[in-house]
């Protein structure tokens, strides 16, 4: 526990919980889109995000952190006009998604290029939050520690030659975490690697190159 966890982070809003984690959950997919700029954006919010959204300025806070910006920073008041400005279709929907966190939100969004996307996480108090969700598989990570993304489809060796390439090739990172999730067997699968210290670009386009992995997406400390 650091000093950020008990007095909660810098930040613009109400609330740690429903301001500045709500942007960090918005910056995932800012940082899947590796880019690109949103086109639509439906955002569900379960639990007390869907009862105090507007009040405690969630919504905006979501926006924000989709549009790439921090928890610090001031257009968050202004970010349903910034969002419009910018030709953002965007919604909000209430639903009472079962056994999630009270603070949930579910964000499916299109990238002007088409792409289409889905991220569900949570905040879960002074300003943190958990991922658990990716284009509808199980994942779990928080935004802590460095993640790379593997996208791969479920082959023999897959997890091999990334580790493999990690290790002879970038011996200085050390994985703190490690997940495997997949939509079924010899389908589509998601690997996340967490690690102390930040990797090279060049790892990311390294892993991109090996067979059977169809993208890799580093996401830094959020």
């Amino acid at each position: 526990m650091n000093v950020f966890d008990i007095i909660g982070p810098v930040m613009i809003g109400p609330s740690s919980s429903h301001t500045a984690g709500a942007v960090r959950l918005g910056r995932v997919v800012n940082k899947l889109a590796e880019g690109k700029a949103c086109r639509k954006v439906v955002i569900t919010l379960s639990g007390s995000f869907a009862q105090t959204y507007k009040g405690h300025g969630t919504d905006r806070a979501l926006l924000a952190g989709i549009m790439g910006y921090h928890s610090y920073s001031p257009e968050i008041r202004d970010a349903l006009a910034i969002a419009a400005a910018r030709g953002i279709d965007y919604s909000f929907e209430k639903e009472n998604i079962r056994g999630a966190h009270p603070n949930t939100a579910r964000i499916r969004y299109v990238l002007e290029d088409g792409t289409e996307g889905l991220v569900q996480g949570a905040s879960v108090g002074g300003g943190n939050i958990v991922i658990d969700h990716i284009n509808g598989m199980d994942v779990e990570f928080n935004g802590a520690s460095h993640t790379i993304l593997v996208m791969h489809l479920d082959r023999p060796g897959v997890i091999a030659a990334v580790t493999n390439v990690m290790h002879w090739q970038y011996r200085e990172l050390n994985i703190s975490g490690f997940r495997l999730s997949r939509s079924g067997r010899g389908q589509e699968a998601i690997m996340t690697i967490e690690t102390d210290n930040l990797p090279p670009d060049q790892l990311i386009e390294d892993i991109k190159n090996l067979d059977n992995v169809t993208n890799a997406i580093l996401i830094r400390k959020l």
